[in-house]
């Protein structure tokens, strides 16, 4: 994972990858308010602050607030929509 500009207004970026346990990343990342479209990599977060969904291709969406823990499957496209500045922890392969 690795900074991206995604508008003029928007960043998502690694804030500090923390570890590794066996062949899974562990570590903080951020968005700021905006629109991201994305196709996710195998992941469990927990957002740590911020307000925001991520929309599935399939029509779910998924309400992100502190304490909201999320599972994303390698290949699933999402779109995220941040309303406010979001940081999550995450273990991904």
């Amino acid at each position: 994972m690795s900074d991206r500009l995604l508008s003029p207004d928007v960043l998502a970026h690694d804030l500090a990858p923390l570890t590794t346990l066996g062949d899974a990343e562990v570590g903080l990342w951020g968005m700021e308010p905006g629109v991201d479209h994305d196709t996710e990599a195998d992941e469990v977060f927990v957002v740590l602050a911020g307000r925001g969904t991520v929309e599935f291709e399939d029509g779910e969406v998924v309400d992100l607030a502190p304490g909201v823990a999320v599972r994303l499957r390698a290949g699933e496209r999402t779109t995220w929509t941040v309303t406010e500045r979001l940081r999550k922890v995450y273990v991904a392969r």
